[in-house]
């Protein structure tokens, strides 16, 4: 077997694919406010798009952003559909499974939001008859469906659409990341009479080690170059920058 290594070798090489900085395309959500939306001009703006943009410029490369539902962003990364992912995804020990992530360029806690006055507090025996609604394939649906058995959970494509039917009282409650709750839902007409009810949820087993850029396993080029921009633009004030058009406190975390 030994004699036929150095062919194999060959074909492992030839099968390889350079690192094209020149077309490099970006899996981004556009409904998750203020990380990722679509303006009334029709263009997607938001802190996660701006990290992107910021990034790509970081490492000189041309980069194309493509919209697309939050549950399909990985299975469109491993199908080449895009070459890495900027949606305030967590970096969480089940999806290290099938993705790679850089570090961190963000982090946050996740908290629950219900009704002003709601019996819901957080404690498991709350929760029994309790429709809580949530974005599905996120971090806060594994967690719900794992940890509050007694309630109902309602999944939805995107967490506008959670919004909607907490507002309309189609679900009681909602678990979200505790920025893009209170920027997305709070601080609108909509959120008038809901809060953040229970405590912060940061077990790492379900909510990860921050919010990191995704790629596939095995493009450690990209991932090294990714992670040279990210302390890059926090290095020379870009980030801060950037940040501060969104949030008045320290999003990156220790």
């Amino acid at each position: 077997m030994k004699r036929f290594l150095p062919l194999v070798l060959l074909f492992a090489a030839l099968g390889a694919q350079a690192l094209d900085l020149s077309k490099l395309r970006v899996g981004v959500e556009g409904a998750y406010p203020p990380f990722s939306t679509v303006g009334p001009d029709g263009k997607l703006q938001g802190f996660d798009i701006d990290i992107a943009n910021a990034l790509c410029t970081e490492m000189k490369a041309r980069c194309t952003l493509v919209q697309q539902e939050f549950d399909g962003l990985i299975p469109s990364l491993q199908s080449r559909k895009f070459d890495l992912v900027v949606a305030s995804m967590a970096i969480t020990p089940e999806r290290l499974k099938v993705v790679a992530f850089t570090d961190k360029y963000y982090d946050s806690a996740n908290r629950l939001i219900a009704k002003t006055g709601s019996p819901i507090d957080g404690t498991p025996e709350r929760f029994k008859g309790v429709r809580i609604g949530v974005q599905r394939t996120t971090i806060n649906d594994r967690y719900v469906t794992a940890k509050f058995s007694a309630a109902t959970i309602v999944r939805y494509a995107s967490q506008d659409e959670v919004y909607l039917d907490l507002a309309a009282g189609r679900v009681d409650a909602t678990m979200v990341d505790a920025i893009a709750g209170d920027v997305g839902f709070l601080k609108t007409p909509a959120g008038k009479g809901f809060g953040f009810v229970g405590p912060d949820y940061r077990d790492p087993a379900y909510f990860g080690a921050g919010v990191g850029i995704a790629l596939r396993q095995g493009d450690t080029e990209l991932r090294e170059k990714l992670n040279a921009a990210i302390k890059a633009i926090r290095a020379n004030g870009s980030y801060q920058k950037l940040a501060s058009k969104y949030f008045n406190f320290d999003i990156y975390g220790h």
